[in-house]
């Protein structure tokens, strides 16, 4: 049983999305019913029945009737009152019928040949069922029993579908030849435009050369480009440096002026006086 539930569910699921992709069926799901649908409700006991049709639809909906429907019931008699009240209970489409027509008539009028309006159909009718079955766009729901059953598409509204989408895919004779004019016109503007701008331009050629001579190759009011300038390696910090060795024997120059007025030069080198020990050896002896 619950292997058999999610089958169904799975098709009505199937058969929802197919009218939201190819009709713009939009949630909420408006449900036309007829005299003979509301009855079986009532007969099987399947109230309250705007729950019943959401659950088969997967969505929020609204039941709606017609007053020829209405008046139909009305003429059927007391064994069909409750009907008639549970009728009167549900939002009344337009249908545009100054005298009564049957129910059967009544639908179709209002379904159209295109199904403006968007309605899923309910209805016990085999036959009218049948009919709407050759309209694009028409989802019917049945009842069987106390179980509400939505039908799959028929083979025309497939095909219908599949054409449709056919041709918004394809481009039509008249938008083929409106882009191809458009086109010719834009190539016929761009060809005035370069000819235009070539003639204006060898006009003024020679100013703008002057123009670029005057101004040095800079355009009023257009700024220079940034141009950063690249870092040059720098030497070694002098103070954290070591100083170098003098390998040679360097010779220290002074000047210093004689008695004469003259200048003589005394030079000292960096080798240390060895001290002459004789002194010491003398005193030595002597001791």
């Amino acid at each position: 049983m619950k292997q058999m539930r999610l089958k169904k569910q799975k098709r009505h699921r199937r058969t929802v999305r197919f009218y939201t992709t190819c009709f713009g069926f939009r949630e909420p799901f408006k449900v036309l019913c007829d005299g003979t649908f509301i009855h079986h409700l009532l007969v099987n006991r399947i109230a309250p029945a705007d729950s019943a049709l959401s659950n088969i639809l997967g969505g929020a909906v609204k039941v709606f009737t017609t007053r020829c429907v209405l008046a139909e019931l009305k003429s059927l008699g007391e064994s069909y009152s409750e009907s008639l009240k549970t009728a009167r209970e549900l939002i009344t489409a337009r249908c545009d019928h100054e005298k009564r027509k049957s129910a059967v008539a009544c639908m179709m009028e209002v379904v159209g040949e295109k199904n403006p309006e968007h309605f899923f159909l309910a209805t016990q009718d085999a036959d009218l069922r049948e009919k709407l079955q050759e309209v694009p766009g028409v989802p019917l729901i049945f009842g069987l029993r106390n179980a509400l059953l939505l039908e799959s598409p028929s083979a025309f509204q497939r095909q219908f579908a599949k054409s449709t989408e056919e041709g918004r895919l394809h481009m039509s004779e008249a938008e083929y030849k409106m882009l191809r004019t458009k086109n010719t016109l834009e190539a016929e503007e761009a060809m005035k435009f370069a000819d235009a701008n070539e003639s204006e331009g060898d006009q003024n050629g020679g100013t703008q050369a002057m123009r670029k001579a005057n101004d040095g190759g800079k355009r009023i009011g257009v700024k220079d480009k940034v141009q950063f300038k690249r870092k040059k390696a720098k030497g070694p910090n002098p103070l954290s440096c070591k100083k170098k060795k003098n390998l040679g024997l360097p010779t220290f120059v002074c000047k210093s002026e004689s008695n004469d007025g003259s200048d003589t030069i005394r030079s000292r080198s960096n080798k240390k006086r060895k001290r002459s020990r004789k002194g010491k050896k003398l005193e030595a002896t002597n001791g």
